[in-house]
């Protein structure tokens, strides 16, 4: 593993940060008492154990997500999975045809990706200059890492850890050269969270799994598919346990969005990040697409 410099692990989060992990983190809450429950909490009692007035916590859910937390907390539940596969489960190979991706994919957000040559990819990050810096989202802390032409990373730490989130993405491209530069690539993560300009994406990885990348890039926002689907839409339709493996190895998680990607059974399968992230990405992007 490449070890971190100083800066990429001490600097402070902003305040914008800081609030930012901290709706993720009553989320987080909220989602362990539900599980706990087994059944849906009322919301003066869920408001109650996360000891806030149910006022507040109905204020903050519905800035965050902009639905009340009565409906936000369906979409927590496990069964909302199962309930996106039966209702909003996206066939690639027909999600063009149905205008179901492209700029409204991701909000108003416009997506440009570049993918690495087979060649470059090699290299092992050879001759890379890569900036990162930690950022705020609705799912706590970030670790974003750019190159020229886009982000190549997004590591969410708030279940792994700093330290973790950093190992992981800096071993991926060990020959690379790291800069602390969160200015230079600011723009490109606030297009990610917010909606707004242009997101560029720097895929880094094997021709097999930048297919899957390619291929995930298609489900849109509110939507989910299968393993299965992936195989098939990418020509290879008995390498179901090879995609789910390169799902699983998506370096750019939430803008390459791997957290789509479900079991045929409904169940949710692995996330890299933690199974809470995943749940927490599916259900803010469920409620942003009711609101």
């Amino acid at each position: 593993m490449k070890d971190a410099p100083a800066d990429a692990l001490t600097v402070e989060p902003s305040e914008s940060a800081k609030a930012q992990s901290y709706h993720y983190h009553v989320m987080r809450r909220a989602l362990d008492k539900i599980d706990a429950a087994g059944e849906r909490i009322p919301l003066e009692s869920l408001a109650t154990e996360l000891n806030m007035s149910p006022a507040h916590f109905q204020r903050l859910f519905s800035a965050w997500v902009g639905v009340s937390p009565k409906r936000y907390q369906q979409y927590l539940t496990l069964e909302h999975a199962k309930a996106l596969l039966a209702e909003r489960h996206t066939v690639l190979e027909t999600a063009v045809a149905a205008g179901l991706s492209g700029t409204g994919r991701l909000h108003d957000l416009f997506l440009r990706w570049d993918a690495m040559s087979p060649g470059e990819y090699a290299r092992r990050g050879k001759g890379l200059t890569i900036r990162h810096g930690w950022f705020a989202s609705p799912f706590g802390e970030v670790l974003a890492m750019g190159t020229d032409k886009g982000l190549c990373g997004l590591a969410f730490a708030e279940e792994c850890g700093r330290v973790a989130a950093w190992q992981d993405m800096a071993g991926r491209w060990p020959a690379a050269r790291f800069e602390h530069d969160p200015d230079s690539i600011a723009p490109w993560v606030e297009a990610a969270f917010e909606g707004r300009g242009e997101a560029a994406l720097h895929m880094i990885g094997a021709p097999f799994q930048i297919k899957v990348w390619e291929a995930l890039l298609r489900v849109p926002s509110g939507h989910v598919t299968t393993y299965s689907d992936i195989a098939h839409a990418i020509g290879s339709p008995r390498a179901v346990r090879a995609v789910g493996t390169a799902v699983g190895r998506n370096p750019v998680s939430f803008l390459i969005p791997c957290h789509r990607a479900m079991r045929k059974s409904g169940g949710l399968g692995g996330y890299h990040w933690g199974l809470p992230v995943k749940r927490a990405m599916l259900a803010w992007e469920s409620a942003r697409a009711e609101a």
